[in-house]
């Protein structure tokens, strides 16, 4: 929001540069995105009065004009605009001058004709042409009869004006207004605030109430007043207002329009006007909207409403979207003359989702969706009435139309300053706090250092003693707070078993050479779906800030496929990389909140090792992926075995090259290839991954690693190699071989595999290698070769391999 600091000064006595202003609001109050002064950077631009007029020799369009600027002699400028005239007060650049974008304006001329300057509109001298009046856009400005000829036409058009560029937080709605600013500054500094207040003259002898009929659902609307004006000139406003609504950034249309957005910046109250004329039986009602029914807005656009946005509706149709925008029928034209005025208050959460919805955002939306104070709605309504009538004498007809009135009332809180000085850990008096209540406005009764505080309407972010304790900290300054540390006895802070085993995952992949990647939790309803290791119901966003971020993601994976693929755009094609985060599952699409579950993935595409002068680089595969997986999970200490079972129940996997990965017989994730048609849908190359549900490993017992004696016997081994059933899989064998190979079994080693020529069909060739070792004595090949004789028969009975 952007604040004029002279029109602050009309209210308070500040005496203090704009930027040091600026500098204390954003370290007690809200946050300053900049100041700076329309001015700035301009230089030369003087009050012009043009003498005399005539056509360029050469140019249909172009006219050579005489110009007093103040000097000794007119000096003469060419000038194309069509509304150019003799007699008017115009916007000079001179010779030199420098003009908005740092343009600088010379001597030249235009078709033969020597042209000392440029005549000038608002926009060619920096300001906004979005808010540039319309009759003044196409062409020239003209100044105030009364400008002297040689003045810097600054202060005429308020552009020596210090804007404070306000970024309002949504708690602090009430800095969307002139008079909570002053509020805020009047606290800020002790000075006494200077607010003026409206003494409207009803002089029509009607009553209001005769001429327009009003009905409201409280629920939408607590607060809705109606005043009827007649004898309306619509015209252009006086230059003053104009300035003000420029300066804030606002577009001036007529007087009325004017008035109304003058007050919302003023008071921070929206109003909003009607043509009399154009509303169906003289009546206006604030409901919800029918599903499906039309309403064109000001902004041109046809909107089709649902049954959830409110509207304010004549006694045939809507009117307007309550609280955002008027509609294009009702509004005031050059031919109205009779207005009805509007002050109210809506639903904010209603407004906020109208506006999101038909993708209308405004001035008054903004302000509704934070909230507007309750207690001013009805001075905010005689204040634009008065604005209006004095201003060009149209008749205010007696009386205020109320709908609805909820008689707001101020907040009520308790504190004490034994309280107040604990938690901010202060030594504040009870006078000091106090004080700074007082001068914030709020009534204040300290019966020995205990606080009833009364906050007023306008402060309805202020319901309980913590908002009080902040206050107190604003107003006593940040600054000011002293450095101390906890009194109470501290423990030494450990991180909890969960945060250690995450810690440790992280460490593990990375030490296996994975990066670390940071995906967003929402992802689109496809991607959200993809990898899915449970059944879920999707949580979608009611109003998503895009296509691509709709749903709260459901796996990992899919978020780390998309940051390869933006790698791999960049031609970088060696990509390893995890991530761990939480998902988010939903039994049913009716349940109110999703359970957050701990995950881990990683994913891997082209080679983990860059090529050197001693070895190549060798592409990622499955028993790669598979390696880092295993590795993470023994590191981790999970009790049981592992054990991986191929599977084609994920879409999204290749249905040949991926495994579900169990844990003492718990499902605990997969590892394998992306779909190749998956891959291309991501345009990367073929990726391997794997996702784990982390918090059944947190949850799952663990196996604290011991240390073992290293024995000072020999080892022995014998190897098996075996004709044996394709469908036969390496662990059902290892199983086996676990099983009968004895005590002094310590390892089992699978050196190779062979299928194809020489081996029959249906057919693969395994070969494995045991270890046997006794940690108390030698070994004796007796004790090896009866092992062995049982590993051998047992892996013939159960399988009917043949030995080779």
């Amino acid at each position: 929001m952007l604040v004029s600091y002279k029109w602050l000064k009309e209210y308070l006595d500040l005496d203090v540069p704009a930027t040091e202003l600026a500098e204390k609001i954003e370290r007690t109050a809200v946050e300053v995105d900049g100041v700076f002064r329309p001015e700035a950077g301009l230089k030369k631009i003087v009050v012009g009065d043009i003498l005399s007029m005539e056509n360029h020799p050469d140019s249909d369009h172009l006219h050579v004009c005489q110009v007093d600027i103040g000097e000794d002699e007119p000096v003469q400028i060419v000038c194309g605009a069509p509304n150019v005239q003799a007699g008017k007060k115009v916007i000079v650049a001179e010779s030199g001058a420098r003009v908005a974008d740092n343009q600088k304006i010379k001597r030249s001329k235009m078709r033969g004709v020597v042209s000392n300057g440029m005549i000038c509109g608002l926009d060619e001298i920096g300001i906004d042409k979005n808010v540039v009046p319309k009759e003044w856009a196409d062409g020239i400005y003209f100044l105030p009869d009364d400008a002297k000829p040689g003045d810097a036409v600054y202060s005429y058009l308020g552009m020596d004006d210090d804007l404070i560029d306000l970024d309002v937080t949504p708690n602090r709605g009430d800095m969307l207004s002139i008079y909570g600013t002053a509020h805020e500054l009047a606290a800020i500094y002790d000075l006494p605030l200077m607010l003026d207040h409206p003494a409207l003259d009803e002089t029509g002898e009607q009553n209001a109430a005769d001429l327009i009929q009003a009905t409201a659902d409280p629920k939408v609307a607590p607060n809705f007043n109606l005043r009827v004006l007649t004898n309306v000139k619509v015209q252009s406003s006086p230059l003053w207002m104009q300035i003000r609504l420029w300066n804030a950034g606002i577009k001036p249309i007529n007087n009325v329009v004017d008035a109304t957005n003058y007050i919302m910046w003023k008071y921070g109250q929206p109003m909003h006007a009607y043509d009399y004329d154009q509303l169906a039986g003289h009546e206006l009602v604030v409901r919800q909207a029918n599903d499906g029914e039309q309403l064109k807005t000001l902004n041109e656009n046809d909107n089709e409403l649902v049954a959830d946005d409110i509207v304010v509706a004549d006694a045939d149709k809507p009117v307007a979207l309550a609280g955002v925008m008027g509609g294009f029928a009702s509004q005031v034209t050059e031919n109205t003359t009779t207005i009805v005025l509007e002050s109210a208050t809506f639903d904010s959460v209603k407004v906020r989702k109208t506006a999101q919805r038909h993708l209308i955002h405004t001035d008054a939306s903004q302000r509704f969706e934070r909230g507007v104070d309750h207690a001013s709605v009805r001075e905010a309504l005689d204040a634009a009435a008065e604005l209006i009538s004095n201003d060009h004498h149209a008749t205010v007809q007696k009386g205020i139309v109320t709908a609805s009135d909820d008689h707001a009332k101020p907040s009520v809180v308790q504190t004490t300053a034994e309280r107040i000085n604990a938690v901010l850990g202060t030594n504040l008096s009870a006078t000091q706090i106090s004080s700074i209540f007082e001068r914030l406005g709020f009534e204040v009764q300290n019966d020995d250092g205990a606080f009833t505080v009364t906050v007023p309407v306008r402060r309805w972010d202020i319901h309980i003693p913590a908002d009080l304790f902040e206050e107190v900290a604003r107003i006593y300054g940040y600054d000011n707070i002293p450095s101390t540390l906890p009194v109470s006895q501290t423990t030494v802070g450990r991180l909890t078993a969960k945060q250690t085993l995450i810690r440790k995952t992280r460490d593990v992949l990375e030490g296996a050479g994975l990066t670390h990647a940071i995906s967003y939790a929402l992802t689109s309803a496809d991607k959200a779906a993809s990898f899915m290791m449970r059944p879920s119901a999707p949580t979608n966003l009611s109003f998503p800030m895009s296509s691509d971020h709709t749903t709260l993601r459901m796996n990992l994976l899919s978020g780390l496929l998309t940051d390869i693929a933006y790698n791999q755009a960049r031609s970088v094609h060696d990509v390893a990389l995890y991530e761990q985060g939480r998902v988010f599952y939903k039994d049913s699409a009716d349940q109110a909140r999703p359970a957050e579950i701990e995950h881990v993935a990683g994913a891997i595409t082209g080679s983990l090792v860059d090529k050197a002068w001693n070895h190549d680089p060798a592409p990622t595969d499955f028993y790669q992926i598979k390696g880092i997986a295993e590795l993470l999970l023994k590191e981790l200490n999970v009790a049981g075995d592992i054990e991986y079972r191929a599977t084609d129940q994920y879409p999204d996997m290749h249905p040949g090259r991926t495994a579900d990965v169990y844990v003492h017989g718990h499902l605990v994730g997969f590892v394998g290839q992306i779909h190749p048609s998956v891959a291309k849908q991501y345009k990367i190359k073929a990726t391997y991954g794997f996702e784990f549900d982390l918090q059944k490993l947190i949850d799952m017992p663990k196996q604290e690693q011991q240390s073992h004696t290293i024995s000072k016997y020999p080892s022995v081994s014998r190897d098996i190699a075996m004709l044996v059933d394709q469908s036969v899989t390496n662990h059902q064998l290892v199983e086996v071989i676990k099983k009968r190979g004895g005590a002094y079994l310590t390892d089992i080693h699978l050196f190779d595999i062979f299928e194809g020529h020489g081996i029959p069909a249906g057919k693969k060739s395994i070969a494995y290698s045991l270890t046997y070792q006794n940690k108390h004595d030698t070994m004796v090949d007796d004790d090896v070769n009866k092992a062995f004789d049982k590993v051998k028969k047992a892996l013939q009975d159960e399988f009917n391999v043949t030995i080779r």
